[in-house]
């Protein structure tokens, strides 16, 4: 490769022994610019990745002074093997383990009778989410929050009645030959943080930073002392923070450093996309290049449609079938199929365990809930399309899903989208802008409300996905946007 100077300067920088955050834009090089690093020093590196796939990809590129792993990989080899004969358990509904740790009882709290299923999932959920955490003891503000029970004193009631069956269960998962509670791979994951780690290594890479769990940022920056650290990744696609992911690039200590030129896109593709960096407050800014000539225009027949919900990607889904196109869902359709059964058994005045709608009895219920409620306002879309389409077609839908590679066109959420690219994509309608507000414009007419920074950085992440041509579709209206379009500042 013949280096940028940036990645010029990446590499003095790490020769140098400095600490490092790399910003690397959509398509500016990242796995290059590592390896450029790793190959130029013959000392003892560790490459930790995203996911198991990346890991594999990394070992056969990166030189075999570098070990390529996942963090899950890294413990279970110090102590994961331990509890082998749990993780090969058989799976079990979550309502047999509760009632294995005491929960049999429904039990009423406002207005809402919650089954011992749920609070069996709950209770699980609770553990989850301490794993994920770099927390050292299991806490109150780890039971999570309910639909149906989002006033505070409603919450503070669950918690007192279940944190003492969270403590129950993390007590079971801590025995290594046998217990009631499944034990799935984050268990040991945070038994190894607990454990106050030493990773065997004079240099470690963590790519995807943007996205990392506290409990490995905890592990991580503890090796601070015997270690080169260089964290990788782009802050403006940090978009799991809803799950419990922590950006660890900003503030990081260390040398701050930027890749901004893409190599995936053209300079027209590049203004697109800063205008949503610019909206987020991002630290980089992208240089697309110039012998890509990436156009912003509508397009037909894409191949991919990227969503803003699941709900949308349904809707997604069901037209391109309608039309007689083959269709693919990035990440399978098990999420809308599991959606769809959930609406059927609430129609059908049952109970369903789907952890996001619980507590509702009846599906009228929660027609009601989603149209009044505005804490129920992002169920409203599902709702309608049931109420459209019923459920049997949805699942149809569904069943007739193609694989990628035999599909004319692949519909996926803008976060199943992170890291992939196409050649031709469309932007969906389900990226809505926001409400207007009560402020008028000199014409009187009203101004639209702020975007979120949250909002700004899926944006980026959806419209970097190109490498020919892009149809902005449901993100049209940031050309009309006051943040979209701001103010020449006054010199």
């Amino acid at each position: 490769m013949n280096p940028t100077d940036e990645q010029t300067t990446a590499a003095d920088r790490f020769h140098a022994g400095d600490h490092l955050a790399l910003q690397a834009g959509a398509g500016t090089g990242k796995t290059s610019t590592l390896l450029l690093l790793a190959s130029r020093t013959q000392r003892r590196g560790r490459y930790i990745a995203f996911n198991k796939a990346i890991a594999l990809d990394a070992a056969t590129r990166f030189p075999h002074t570098v070990h390529c792993k996942t963090a899950h990989a890294l413990a279970y080899a110090a102590i994961g093997h331990r509890y082998a004969p749990r993780l090969n358990a058989p799976r079990q509904a979550g309502w047999r383990t509760g009632a294995a740790l005491g929960l049999t009882q429904t039990v009423r709290i406002g207005e809402r009778d919650i089954t011992a299923r749920t609070l069996s999932h709950t209770v699980l959920h609770a553990v989850a989410r301490y794993c994920h955490s770099a927390d050292r003891t299991l806490a109150a503000h780890h039971i999570p929050p309910l639909r149906g029970l989002e006033d505070k004193d409603l919450h503070a009631e669950l918690t007192e009645l279940l944190l003492p069956f969270a403590h129950k269960a993390w007590a079971d998962l801590q025995h290594p030959e046998q217990g009631v509670v499944r034990f799935d791979h984050d268990h040991y994951l945070k038994l190894w943080a607990l454990s106050d780690p030493t990773i065997d290594a004079d240099y470690l890479l963590l790519d995807e930073a943007q996205d990392t769990n506290p409990v490995l940022e905890q592990v991580f920056c503890a090796q601070r002392e015997h270690a080169q650290l260089v964290v990788v990744g782009d802050s403006a696609q940090a978009i799991y923070g809803w799950r419990g992911a922590r950006d660890i690039m900003t503030g990081f200590n260390g040398t701050a450093l930027t890749l901004s030129q893409s190599f995936r896109f053209g300079p027209r593709l590049a203004t697109e996309a800063n205008r949503w960096l610019a909206i987020a407050d991002a630290p980089i800014r992208l240089t697309g290049t110039q012998a890509l000539h990436t156009e912003l225009g509508e397009v037909p027949d894409p191949d991919a449609v990227l969503c803003r919900t699941n709900i949308g990607a349904m809707t997604e889904v069901m037209a391109h079938l309608a039309a007689g196109r083959t269709v693919a869902l990035a990440g399978g359709g098990h999420s809308l199929r599991t959606l769809a059964t959930a609406a059927q058994d609430l129609k059908d005045g049952r109970r369903t365990p789907h952890p996001e709608l619980v507590l509702f009895p009846t599906w009228g219920e929660l027609q009601e809930y989603a149209e009044h409620d505005p804490a129920g306002r992002d169920l409203k879309p599902f709702v309608d399309l049931i109420d459209q389409h019923g459920t049997e077609e949805v699942l149809a839908a569904v069943d007739h899903l193609s694989p990628e590679g035999r599909a004319q066109v692949t519909v996926s959420t803008a976060h199943r989208a992170k890291g992939r690219e196409w050649e031709t994509v469309r932007i969906a309608d389900d990226f809505t802008p926001p409400k207007d507000t009560d402020v008028q414009d000199s014409n009187g007419h009203p101004l639209p409300g702020p975007i979120e920074d949250t909002e700004a950085r899926l944006a980026y992440v959806a419209v970097t996905r190109t490498r020919n041509r892009l149809d902005l579709g449901g993100l049209s209206w940031i050309h009309q946007h006051p943040d979209g379009n701001p103010a020449p500042r006054p010199r």
